[in-house]
């Protein structure tokens, strides 16, 4: 249960949703758009890595985040989760298959950067003498150059594709889940609209 909603105003009315990069909220802001016309959804950019303070802070009502979150004061409700996929230079030997395992990895020099979503892979890889990278986005780049691999959520090597990049869906590996997540006691009428939508409730459906 989450906490009572708070009554909202009558004056206008602005409901931030964060999301981190990769995330698709598009289908639920459209339904937004229509049902909630009197309310305007702001659309917040999040890094990874400033995803919760982001909702501590206040700078965003609620948010779309990627596991690890922690959910100590929080609101979260899983959404999805995505696969992970290698993302490796278009001319490596690697893309012969259609999909990887990790023993396809072995030798392989993995590259990182402060935006990985996982701790520990326990990949077969090489340590990389690149020094972790600011974002996936800096990673997938120097991948490009064919002096090592990335492993990333499918959203983040569609986002960053470059044509001198292709991925492989790596199995046996943990996935990346994707919440829905507000502070505990900042439940609001249109905090709870919005979980509806998510949710599939209908417009004329109850809480």
């Amino acid at each position: 249960m989450f906490d009572a909603p708070r009554p909202a105003d009558a004056a206008p009315r602005t409901l931030r949703l964060g999301a981190v990069p990769g995330a698709t909220p598009g289908r639920w802001i459209d339904t937004w758009s229509t049902r909630m016309p009197h309310v305007r959804l702001e659309l917040v950019p999040l890094a990874f890595r400033s995803q919760r303070e982001a909702l501590v802070d206040g700078i965003v009502d609620l948010a779309l985040v990627r596991a690890p979150f922690a959910t100590e004061g929080m609101h979260a409700i899983p959404l999805y989760e995505e696969l992970p996929v290698v993302v490796v230079s278009s001319e490596s030997h690697l893309l012969a298959a259609d999909e990887l395992s990790p023993a396809d990895l072995a030798g392989e020099t993995l590259l990182t950067s402060a935006e990985d979503v996982w701790d520990d892979l326990d990949l077969p890889t090489v340590p990389s003498r690149v020094p972790p990278l600011n974002t996936v986005e800096d990673a997938i780049a120097t991948a490009a150059a064919g002096v090592g691999i990335v492993v990333a959520p499918m959203s983040l090597a569609r986002l960053h594709h470059r044509k001198d990049v292709e991925y492989r869906v790596l199995r046996e590996a943990p996935v990346s889940p994707v919440l829905l997540a507000w502070p505990s006691g900042s439940t609001t009428e249109d905090i709870e609209a919005f979980v509806g939508i998510v949710r599939g409730r209908t417009a004329n459906s109850s809480r």
